[in-house]
């Protein structure tokens, strides 16, 4: 009955792209209590086992990302993905030690920028033009 709601609640723009564990750095194994679920629309990352903790972000608050792998990470087939959102509770998620951390990234970049494009957002930063300005 559970599944039932689930698949009521869960519609076509919230089809599951990536669903990934954060793993330990040795061998890569999935023994951590931290789940990280891609769809279209958001980004969530769930962590705990006795108190549990969710966080959500929406694709078109995702400014940029970055990937960083140690040399561990690279040995056990595994990447630290960083995604810098404008959201308020975190503006730094970070998807620690997950295996297809290049294809995760690029899927996160295009995602965001096509939810921006869908949402008609437009995130301009401000590179200092009027600092410029007044010093001429």
């Amino acid at each position: 009955m559970a599944e039932e709601n689930i698949n009521q609640t869960t519609s076509d723009a919230d089809e599951i792209r990536y669903k990934e564990r954060k793993r330990i750095l040795f061998f890569g194994l999935p023994w951590t209590f931290t789940r990280y679920t891609i769809t279209d629309e958001l980004l969530t990352v769930n962590e705990g086992l006795f108190t549990v903790q969710e966080n959500d972000c929406y694709m078109y608050k995702i400014q940029d990302v970055k990937m960083m792998a140690t040399l561990m990470e690279r040995i056990f087939g595994l990447g630290t993905i960083v995604c810098y959102t404008g959201d308020v509770t975190n503006p730094e998620l970070k998807l620690i030690h997950v295996k297809h951390a290049k294809e995760i990234k690029s899927y996160l970049l295009k995602a965001s920028e096509a939810a921006r494009i869908k949402r008609r957002t437009l995130h301009t930063q401000d590179i200092g033009a009027d600092l410029a300005e007044t010093e001429y």
